[in-house]
């Protein structure tokens, strides 16, 4: 018989059987001191009908991640790449407040996702032409519908603007989609970057343009939305009608608010903002994105600020007061 003992064991199973064969009018201390052992190791060996050693392995992980939640963070790990700290705000913000940083790092051991350098795909040569680089200052805008909550009168719209070289976003609801709620946002936008917007990309809304809305189909110049972009020196230009994937950078990250809206109850509208509002700043500060070789919208602007200075009017920070 192939025998195991723990490497600690002071007992053999021939003596755990006589332990076991041993009457009851024998006291535990007495069996202690005759096999030279403790009193619990007598009484642990009197319990069991077995003589022979038993898993030490835990038989409750020690974790407060449902399993459906340890599936959500697994593909967060495989998809997005992100860090174990990135990954760790991620889950306390939109699954489980109370994980903690260890536990964490336990669950993606446990599924084979520890190590962000197993997770990238193998290298392959490059093939076809690639993309145009673009500096910080081209900016997507687009306008969304949001769902109308319980103590609203009518439904409100968020406007989205994104920068195709930092992946970084702006947005802000408003009650209407009018040219002047678009040139309102326009006006915050240049205020928030932290970049001089050279370009602006829409699509052709009446909110936007008069491009579709008049006898010559040729944008006028006298837009609410075009004027204001001339007094800030911006170039306005408007994708080609029915080709929304022109304008795709903002539409898939449009994508990615719904499923947030889709996968949250909101009690107010107040609730919908705080929760978009949250939702922009992990995104901008904590989520990495593959096409800025894994960095944060927030860092790669820290990255360009380094590299190109006059692009910028204003040093870029995380939050006030915690950047120095």
């Amino acid at each position: 018989m192939n025998l195991r003992l723990h490497g600690r064991a002071r007992t053999t199973p021939a003596v755990r059987a006589e332990i076991q064969a041993a009457p009851a009018a024998i006291t535990d201390a007495e069996l202690a001191r005759r096999y030279g052992v403790s009193k619990p190791t007598i009484a642990k060996w009197r319990r069991r009908s077995s003589v022979h050693d038993e898993s030490h392995t835990a038989h409750h992980l020690q974790t407060t991640l449902t399993p459906a939640q340890e599936c959500v963070v697994v593909e967060l790990r495989k998809l997005l790449h992100l860090a174990l700290d990135d990954l760790l705000v991620v889950v306390r913000e939109f699954l489980n407040p109370s994980v903690s940083r260890a536990g964490l790092g336990r669950c993606l051991a446990r599924h084979g996702v520890s190590r962000l350098r197993d997770l990238e795909p193998p290298a392959c040569p490059d093939k076809g032409k690639p993309f145009k680089a673009y500096e910080p200052g081209f900016v997507h805008v687009d306008v969304k519908y949001l769902p109308q909550m319980p103590d609203e009168t009518a439904r409100r719209y968020l406007f989205v603007a994104i920068d195709r070289a930092t992946r970084w976003v702006f947005v802000q609801i408003r009650p209407h989609k009018t040219a002047a709620a678009a040139q309102a946002f326009l006006a915050a936008l240049n205020k928030a970057a932290p970049f001089r917007i050279r370009t602006v990309l829409s699509d052709n809304g009446s909110e936007f343009t008069d491009r579709l809305f008049n006898k010559q189909k040729q944008a006028s110049g006298e837009h609410e939305f075009d004027r204001l972009c001339a007094a800030l020196g911006i170039e306005h230009r408007l994708t080609k009608p029915r080709h929304p994937q022109t304008n795709g950078m903002v539409e898939r990250f449009n994508g990615r608010i719904s499923e947030v809206l889709a996968t949250h109850r909101f009690n107010s509208a107040e609730d919908l903002a705080q929760t978009l509002t949250r939702y922009v700043w992990l995104y901008n500060q904590h989520l990495p994105q593959r096409a800025l070789q894994h960095q944060s919208p927030l860092q790669a602007m820290k990255h360009w600020q380094k590299q190109r200075p006059e692009l910028f009017k204003k040093r870029v920070i995380n939050r006030a007061g915690l950047d120095t």
